[in-house]
C-alpha cells in the first residue's frame, strides 16, 4: 500500500515537472545536460531526460510487482534524484545565457537560444489569441484576433525556419 502511494506520488512529481519544464524541454545546451551516474542520456535537451525518468518510474513500478527490494531501493533513490535535478535545471534555465564554448560556436548558441525563446513566445501569444478568439463576440473583434493569430502563425514559421538555419550551421560546426 506504501508504496503504491511512493509510484503515486512519484507520477505526480513528474507530471508537474513535465508542465513545468516544457517551455525549455526543447532548447538545447552544448554539451549533455548532467553527469553520466546521474543520466545516461547524453542528449542536450531536457526533454530526453524527463524521458529518461519517465522509464526510470516505470522500472521501478516493475521492481515493485516483482518484489525485487534492492532494485525498488536504487530506482526510487535514483529517480528522486532526477526530479530533483531537473526541477533544479529547469528553476535556473534563464540564468544560464549559454554554455561556454569557442566564440563563434558560442554566438551560434546564443542565437539558437534566442530563436527558441522567440518561439516559445510567438507559442505563447498565438494560444492566448486563438483562446480570445474563442470567446470573442463580435465580428470586429473576431476579425481582428484572427489576423492576429494569423500574423503570429507566420512570424512563428519565420522563426522556426531560422531556428533551422541555426541548427544546420551549428551541426556543420561540432562534426
Amino acid at each position: 500500500m506504501k508504496t503504491d502511494l511512493l509510484l503515486g506520488s512519484l507520477a505526480a512529481q513528474l507530471a508537474r515537472l513535465e508542465t513545468e519544464v516544457a517551455p525549455v524541454a526543447q532548447q538545447a545546451t552544448l554539451g549533455a545536460r548532467f553527469d553520466r551516474q546521474l543520466f545516461t542520456t547524453r542528449s542536450p535537451y531536457l526533454q530526453a531526460c524527463v524521458e529518461e525518468a519517465r522509464g526510470n518510474l516505470q522500472a521501478l513500478g516493475r521492481a515493485v510487482e516483482r518484489e525485487q527490494l534492492p532494485r525498488v531501493q536504487w530506482l526510487a533513490e535514483r529517480l528522486v534524484a532526477q526530479l530533483e535535478a531537473i526541477a533544479r535545471e529547469s528553476k535556473t534555465w534563464s540564468l544560464r545565457g549559454w554554455d561556454s564554448g569557442s566564440p563563434a560556436l558560442t554566438r551560434w548558441q546564443r542565437r539558437r537560444l534566442q530563436h527558441q525563446e522567440y518561439e516559445r513566445r510567438l507559442l505563447e501569444i498565438a494560444q492566448s489569441r486563438r483562446a480570445m478568439l474563442a470567446k470573442a463576440t463580435t465580428l470586429d473583434e473576431q476579425q481582428r484576433l484572427s489576423r492576429e493569430v494569423e500574423a503570429c502563425g507566420t512570424r512563428l514559421s519565420r522563426c522556426r525556419e531560422a531556428l533551422a538555419k541555426i541548427e544546420n550551421r551549428l551541426a556543420r560546426m561540432t562534426r
